[in-house]
Parts: structure tokens; sequence; C-alpha cells
């Protein structure tokens, strides 16, 4: 229960019960989480495992809304992981002056460092560009003024009463800010770290406010050589990396906006770092020498070359206990973010859902490097306009676990492990999934079956007092291997529809496309895969995967979730919310028209995760 929760304790006792008083059936929904007490504002919530064992989590937190006046740093202690907590501690007071974005890192001995952005000046606005600010002043003053550290030896349950400011070194877009550097802007996200006994802060410098917030960014690295061992703040010694008057910024030709780098150290002592752009993409650079120097920026890609997309979100990877990654994103963007003309303020949209890409290390030239997996969806919320970012990940007693927030709410939830070992594993997967399978058809495949019964997506909930709807979350999969011999449109490969259209119907569609339809003789709802994924005479693995979590149809073709590639912003689409079950007619047609021939055919009572589907392509190679 939190902060806001508790004084309504009472009259939520005496309340009637409504759908929300019932468990998620899907521990993927963010409403399914454990909830971490804040005030009205919740941002970044950051853990540390201490060393008496408990999880500390900072949070930037107020009475407001985010950037607004009383902002301010505090810490909270759970022992039972994040099933209850600590009251917040305060590690700087309501402000004005505001405190905010910090990030901790837990020195040998058992100190734990919080760093954050002081407004010790009280600066109360600033110059900005004109439009969109009015009169050339913004009021916003959370992301500026002095970068500051406190510490607690007592493993977060009170916090120096002191504070240090931790002198950054001046760049190039310092002092091509409206102050001339005089007065800095910068913030913090992600993770501090340790490595050959240094640790690490990241921060990330600003050039201005104007259209989108920060005009411009790039980040740097905080290096203090002494810090994990110097129990005087006074004398840490602190230098800003890397070397030069430039941090890390996009590729060549790309945009001014680069920041939030997450930052993880690989298994021969290389940095990586991945962070947002406003180009659609994310970018990625190695480091070999501690982050003196760091390669040219690229954009990201996956193990088979195409690239990711990601609008101006959030974006980390995690290295993990047992050297393997964790990669956060929200897998959409392209060039439709990067050539919109708001894209500084549109990038910011569609953080739901979450996607998580597995990681490996591989040898190159230069040294390792992270092989990348295709994706799975991790985390949603029913309303597509809920935005969950700034999460961490902990890994505990051999569980993972994820923080976020939408910025009113915080919340723990643990991953499914099968999710998370599929991931990993989807490199090597050569095994059919057999959970939930309710046909499989094996050549020759006949030219009708029967439907095989389709689980439930909604039903009236006599729990209720209004009796409304009950959403069971279920959904369900086709996995097939086709050859046409032509792709002309409208070819059936699988149909139950009945003579109102009731059904499902798998198509060919478009440029060298497939469409599915749903209908359950209320509602239809329909999605194509990307443009110019088929071709004839070949042969093609399909998996159609319909998850009615997050409401949200994808087609895995030939090993390739689709994203959209350069033809649309987002290769996933959502179905109706209110679409019930398309059952259709009892029998299945296969191929009444194709050209072609379907040489397997399965069915699953479930969503396969992408690793999954993966598995049965390659399987099938």
């Amino acid at each position: 229960m939190t902060l806001r929760t508790a004084a309504m304790a009472g009259l939520l006792a005496l309340a009637p019960l409504t759908a929300q008083d019932h468990p998620v059936p899907d521990r993927r929904n963010i409403r399914a989480g454990l909830e971490i007490p804040t005030e009205t504002y919740a941002d970044q919530p950051y853990i540390v495992k201490t060393n008496d064992g408990a999880w500390l989590v900072c949070l930037t937190t107020g009475a407001g809304l985010e950037g607004q006046a009383g902002q301010h740093v505090v810490t909270i202690r759970s022992e039972d992981q994040g099933r209850t907590w600590s009251p917040p501690v305060d590690v700087e007071p309501a402000g004005p002056p505001e405190a905010s974005y910090a990030v901790m890192l837990k020195a040998p001995a058992g100190r734990v460092y919080i760093f954050y952005n002081h407004n010790t000046d009280n600066v109360r606005r600033v110059k900005a560009d004109d439009p969109p600010y009015a009169g050339g002043w913004c009021n916003r003053v959370d992301s500026l003024g002095h970068f500051v550290l406190k510490y607690s030896d007592d493993h977060g349950r009170s916090w120096s009463a002191e504070r240090y400011d931790i002198p950054v070194r001046e760049f190039e877009i310092d002092g091509r800010n409206p102050y001339g550097g005089a007065l800095r802007f910068f913030w913090n996200v992600g993770k501090a770290f340790a490595h050959a006994g240094a640790g690490f802060v990241p921060l990330h410098k600003v050039g201005g406010f104007g259209e989108g917030f920060f005009t411009s960014s790039e980040g740097v690295l905080l290096r203090s050589e002494n810090i994990l061992s110097e129990s005087d703040p006074r004398k840490i010694r602190w230098e800003t990396l890397p070397d030069g008057e430039a941090g890390l910024r996009t590729p060549p030709g790309g945009g001014p906006v680069a920041e939030e780098q997450s930052f993880s150290v690989l298994g021969d002592g290389s940095f990586f770092s991945v962070y947002r752009s406003i180009d659609g993409q994310p970018v990625v650079s190695y480091s070999r020498d501690g982050g003196r120097r760091w390669d040219e920026p690229r954009y990201m890609r996956y193990a088979d070359g195409r690239l990711v997309k990601h609008p101006r979100a959030a974006n980390f990877a995690w290295r993990c206990a047992n050297g393997k990654y964790l990669y956060w994103f929200h897998n959409h963007g392209g060039r439709f973010i990067r050539e919109h003309p708001s894209r500084r303020t549109m990038a910011y949209n569609d953080r739901n859902p979450v996607w998580l890409a597995g990681g490996v290390e591989v040898d190159s030239a230069e040294g390792k490097v992270i092989r990348w997996s295709q994706p799975e969806i991790v985390l949603y919320d029913d309303d597509p306009y809920i935005r969950m970012s700034y999460p961490d990940l902990v890994e505990d007693g051999g569980r993972y676990f994820l923080t976020e927030t939408q910025k009113e709410t915080a919340r723990v939830h643990e991953i499914e492990p099968a999710l998370v070992e599929g991931l990993w594993g989807q490199f090597e997967n050569r095994s059919v999934a057999a959970a939930g399978l309710l046909l499989d058809l094996r050549a020759p495949v006949p030219g009708e079956t029967p439907m095989p019964r389709l689980p439930a997506f909604l039903a009236r909930d006599s729990r209720r007092p209004d009796h409304g709807a009950q959403d069971f979350r279920s959904g369900f999969s086709i996995d097939l291997w086709v050859t046409f011999e032509g792709l002309e449109k409208g070819q059936i490969l699988l149909d139950n529809r009945t003579s109102s259209g009731q059904g499902v119907c798998l198509q060919a569609a478009g440029d060298r496309q497939l469409e599915l339809i749903l209908n359950d003789a209320r509602t239809e709802s329909r999605w194509m895969s990307d443009p110019g994924m088929l071709e004839a005479g070949r042969r093609h693995h399909v998996a159609v995967v319909v998850d009615g979590g997050p409401k949200i149809i994808s087609f895995i073709i030939d090993g390739k979730l689709c994203d959209g590639g350069e033809y649309r912003q987002f290769g996933w689409g959502r179905f109706n919310p209110n679409l019930n079950t398309p059952q259709g007619g009892p029998t299945l047609r296969i191929g009444p028209n194709l050209i072609g021939k379907m040489e397997r055919l399965r069915w699953y009572d479930r969503r396969l995760r992408t690793s999954e589907a993966i598995g049965n392509y390659q399987a099938g190679l």
C-alpha cells in the first residue's frame, strides 16, 4: 500500500467489488506489479542491493507533476523483494530548490553514494527558445545547477547532512549554451558502476531548452579512481570522460539529441553504451580504454543485421551475473520519427508496450561485442497512451525483476523466467514448442479439418455487481510452412469464416504480404505483415501471434519479427480490446485457392513467444 492509497484504505474496504479488484491474469501488465510508495510524481526508481540484503530504491518524487517546484529525491528500503517498503527517507527535502534524477553506487565496504541534480542556487527560470517558450524563458529548473552527492553508511536508512559538489569538466556543448557555460544544463539516468577499482557515473549534458525541451545533448562519464576506498568525500577525485570537448553523440549525419546513455562493462573490460536519439534508432558505441575514447557511434542492429527501431525514450542494457545481457526498448520508429517535422516532441510518444531483447558476447577484430536477439513484449498497460520508462533490472536469488514508472506510479515486476532464457537461447533454439498445441498437420496437409476450439477472450464477470467484462487475456498462434508458386493477392491460406464474416482468415495481401482477419460477429480487426518478405518459389515459415494481453498481433516470418522496416513505424498492430473469441465455423478450410502448397500447420491455444516461433522456424530448416 502506498502513501497515496494508505489514507483511503478504510473507504476501499467498504467499496463494491470491481474488475480492478481481481488479479490481472498476465504478469506483463504493469498493474499486476508491486507498487513502490511515492508522492504524486514518481520517476526513475533505481535499485541497489545493500550489504545487509535489502533493496534500496532511489526516486525523484513530489506533490506536483514532473518538473514542478517541490520535486526532490527520496530513498526507500525493502527486505522482501518489493512486497513491503519502509517509510521514505528524504535525501533532500521538498524544494525549492529542486533535487532530481538520482543514481546510486555502492562501495565494497557497504557505503552507498547517491548522485543527483541540485538547483543549489535556486535559479527560478532560464533562457530558452521563443517559441515555444513565451518571452524566451523556461520556468522548469530541474535539469540544471550543480551535480552533487551524498552518502549513507547505514544501508540507506539515513543520508549525510552535507552534500558535496562534483566537478564536471566543461565541454563544447556547455560553452554554447545561453550562459556560455556559467550555468550548466544536465541530468542523469541509469546506473553508476565500478570497474578496475574506479567508480563511474553517467551524466547527460544539455545545450539548451526549446522544442522538445532539450534541444541538444550528449553523454559523458564521470570517473573517480578513489571513490570506492576513500572515506572522506572531500578527497574524492573526479575526471570527466571522454577525452576532448565532445561527449557521446549521434552518428555522422544524425540529429542533435544523444542522451540517457546506459553503460555496460563487457567480459574483456570494454565499455558498451546505448542511448536514445530523435533519429528513430538507438545509438551504440564501444570504448576499449575505460571510457577515454569511443569508436564512431552507429545505430544499433540485431544479429541478423536489421536496424533496431526506438523512439526518444530510455533504452537501457544490463549485464547480468551470467555474462549475458537484457535490453529494454520500444520497438518502433525508424524514418517515421527521423523525417517527422515535429520529431523532437512526437518521438517521446509510444512507450507502451516495452520489449526486451537478449544479448550475448561474441568476438570481433576490435574486442568483444554484443549480439542481439529478436525481442519479446515484457510489459504493457491496457491504455496505449500510458508511457512506462526509466527502468532498472535487479537480480536476486536467480530471479529477474524490473522496475518502471509511468510518472505517477512506480512498480516492481518479476520477469517470466522462460522469457529471459528464451531470449538468450534464441540463436541455438531448434525445438518445436509443444505447450498449448491444438492442431498439428503434416504434409500432405488436407484441404480442410475441424476448426480448433479457441480460448475465450472475454466473458461476463459474475463477481462484479454490474456483470461487466472479464478479460482472460488469452490468445492463439498460427505456425505454418508454405511455398507460394505465385503471390497474387487474395489467396486464402486459412479460413473458417461463416457467411456473416465471423471467424479467422489468413490470406495473401498487398505487396508480398499476409493479412490476418479476426471477426467475432460484433467487431473485426486485421493486421498485415511487413511488405516484401514473401517470395514465389521459396519455402517460408510464418508465425502469427494473437496476444490477448496487450491486444497485439505480430508476424514472425522466416525467423524475423516484423517491425515495419522502412514501410511503417510499427510492425506490430493492436486489435480491438472488445474483440471476443473469433471462433467462426466448425470447419477450417486450408488453402482453398492457394497457388502453391502448405507443408505443415500448427495451431496453439496461446501466444507463442518470439523465441518459440524462431525455435519452430529453426527446427524446420
